[in-house]
């Protein structure tokens, strides 16, 4: 029964993440503006859109810059867009991570910062549902960026991984193109998610499984 059960949570996972209806030649002339294009993620989607025939407009920023104004520059420069989208009946792709859906240990303000951003926009899509305004939002979550800062800044204090920079930017321009309201990437990020639902104060040794520390020894 067991098995069965996996089997078809795994089916329904799936189908949920393939049957997009993503059709590349629908980013042919698009217009992007895309910001943090310098690095990371953003480097990798800007290489994307331009194979794929997109117009782009590029910003970029310097990671200690991003820190301060993580959250703020996307609410003034959603504000801003907005005339824009709504005319043309446009979509948002907001680039997050786990630790927006997921306190974990250490990561306090930029976890904070990325709360604000999902909780902002969560907000805003039922805002403009209620006003049948057609915007689409989609919200993305991301794990770690395969790239040197990325990597240094927790270094020492997960084991997890790094998440390969081209494979996680194509999942976010699958997600915007078919104007998904979210994107997982890697896909079980989504379980993760569900978990915390389930879940919301994990025991400590539950949590010590992903960093490399160790509890104090015993008086």
């Amino acid at each position: 029964m067991k098995v069965l059960l996996l089997a078809g949570l795994g089916a329904l996972f799936f189908a949920y993440y393939w049957d997009d209806n993503f059709d590349p030649a629908s980013l042919q002339g698009a217009r992007v503006l895309l910001t943090g294009a310098s690095v990371g993620v953003g480097e990798e989607l800007a290489y994307h859109y331009a194979r794929l025939g997109s117009h782009l407009v590029l910003t970029a920023h310097t990671e200690a810059l991003l820190q301060k104004v993580n959250f703020l520059s996307y609410v003034q420069l959603t504000s801003l867009a907005l005339p824009s989208l709504t005319d043309s009946k446009g979509s948002l792709v907001v680039v997050s991570s786990l630790l927006g859906r997921v306190p974990t240990s250490f990561s306090s303000p930029y976890s904070a910062a990325k709360f604000a951003l999902n909780s902002f926009f969560g907000s805003l899509r039922r805002e403009l549902d209620v006003q049948d305004v057609h915007v689409a939002i989609t919200m993305c979550v991301l794990g770690l960026r395969d790239r040197a800062s990325a990597a240094e800044g927790v270094r020492g204090v997960t084991r997890a991984k790094a998440a390969p920079g081209p494979k996680a930017a194509l999942a976010v321009i699958r997600g915007g193109a078919t104007r998904a309201s979210g994107v997982f990437y890697p896909w079980r990020f989504h379980l993760l998610c569900l978990l915390r639902g389930w879940m919301p104060q994990p025991r400590a040794w539950f949590i010590r499984q992903e960093l490399n520390i160790t509890t104090p020894a015993a008086a």
